[in-house]
């Protein structure tokens, strides 16, 4: 593990960015197959900039919900920069793609192309959380466990950003290959799976700051969400029903055109 904290915030910020420019990478060879053209194709431009835009904030705004004292600091007016978080980002992303296409009146899907890039992204962002050690605040409790790692303090803790890994990218790659009728419902799955896992998975992790019932911010913001969200996926899942005997299925990476008015992400 790295323990000087500068190279291990640059490795770590280095790893995220190069994260996420992979995942942009693969969702625009992605968009290229499909028959809405490429990233900058005029709709999916207005998608891009509505995920940009929503996952900035997001990020920020949850991380600040995990650290209200780092929100405190700033209010009292100190120099910080908050850090970031990928449930955050996942959400606001989401929020933002789908106010673009209200304002451009798209009716199509557009989740589904994006779940493998956002799955290898997260994956080797995670890589750079797991190098830079105590540095970040993703790693876990001690454990007695024969995997369990020193991240610099010479106790052994849970290796959770190898957990992510392990899970997400298993979680990811199935979905992206899975045959569903209805546009939408594996991004659906992949979302609802991934708050899942973080908000179970957090209980591996120290709580900076404890919210009620002693569960962190990023806990109650998962339960949140699922509590929305799980509405839209059972009635995804419901028209995956009804459709399934009458159409062909195909793969969630490569969305056909169905007909407006089937709005899914």
């Amino acid at each position: 593990m790295i323990t000087d904290p500068a190279l291990a915030a640059w490795l770590h910020s280095g790893l995220a960015w190069a994260g996420m420019a992979l995942g942009a990478a693969m969702w625009r060879a992605t968009l290229k197959r499909q028959p809405g053209g490429g990233a900058f194709a005029p709709g999916n431009f207005a998608v891009l900039v509505g995920l940009l835009l929503g996952a900035a904030l997001g990020n920020k705004a949850v991380f600040l919900i995990e650290r209200p004292d780092v929100a405190l600091a700033l209010w009292q007016g100190r120099a910080l920069w908050p850090g970031q978080s990928i449930v955050g980002g996942l959400l606001g992303g989401l929020i933002g793609v789908e106010i673009a296409k209200k304002l451009t009146g798209q009716t199509r899907s557009t989740g589904d192309a994006m779940i493998w890039p956002i799955a290898v992204g997260l994956a080797l962002g995670r890589v750079g959380c797991f190098l830079a050690g105590l540095q970040d605040d993703t790693y876990g409790l001690p454990t007695s466990l024969p995997w369990g790692m020193d991240f610099g303090d010479g106790i052994p803790r849970h290796p959770t950003q190898l957990y992510e890994i392990a899970v997400v990218l298993p979680l990811g790659h199935v979905l992206h290959r899975s045959r569903f009728a209805t546009p939408g419902l594996a991004f659906k799955f992949f979302l609802s799976g991934y708050l899942l896992w973080r908000f179970f998975i957090e209980f591996l992790k120290p709580v900076p700051v404890a919210w009620p019932l002693g569960l962190s911010g990023i806990q109650w913001t998962c339960l949140a969400a699922l509590v929305l969200y799980t509405p839209l996926l059972a009635r995804t899942w419901r028209a995956e029903r009804r459709a399934a005997p009458s159409r062909p299925a195909v793969p969630s990476g490569d969305c056909p055109a169905y007909p407006p008015g089937e709005r899914h992400i």
